[in-house]
């Protein structure tokens, strides 16, 4: 009779054991084990680098996704980053919800930046305080953050790579 009563008291304890150990193994597969924007310094290095290829094409508002001829500032970042399969929102306001916040002393090169409240206009960090973006009679270039126009108006920055 002791034998059995130590039997069944191990068998609960090894069913409690297995319950215990399901459940927290399967909750810590549900967490993510790191980021699902893990910064790639070679695939910014690539962004910026077909981002460049645009200088100069000119800025049209509205354009149409995918259109090389002309862009806006939230085409022109769609475009180029759905070349390395990136999928982010058409316009600049939902592209400021993507990804992850990072402080402006924190950027890094490929990092989407933002400007104005609300946000409407995104750029491609690039390195030394500059972005390449787009609007205007000039069309795709590189901008200066410390201008006062970008420095006044800069409002956040989002890692998707």
């Amino acid at each position: 009779m002791t034998n059995t009563l130590n039997a069944k008291k191990w068998g609960k304890s090894l069913i409690a054991a297995g319950i215990s150990f399901t459940i927290l193994f399967s909750g810590s597969m549900a967490l993510p084990q790191q980021s699902a924007y893990a910064y790639s310094s070679s695939k910014a290095q690539s962004v910026i680098s077909t981002a460049k290829k645009y200088t100069g094409v000119k800025y049209k508002y509205g354009a149409t996704l995918g259109n090389t001829s002309s862009f806006d500032c939230s085409s022109f970042t769609w475009y180029v980053y759905h070349k390395y399969g990136v999928n982010l929102p058409r316009t600049s306001l939902a592209q400021s919800k993507v990804g992850t916040y990072v402080a402006k002393s924190q950027l890094k090169p490929g990092d989407l930046v933002f400007f104005y409240s609300p946000v409407h206009h995104v750029g491609i960090y690039i390195g030394g305080n500059k972005m390449i973006n787009t609007y205007g009679a000039g069309g795709v270039r590189i901008s200066d953050l410390n201008s006062a126009t970008w420095k006044k108006n800069y409002k956040t920055a989002r890692r998707v790579l």
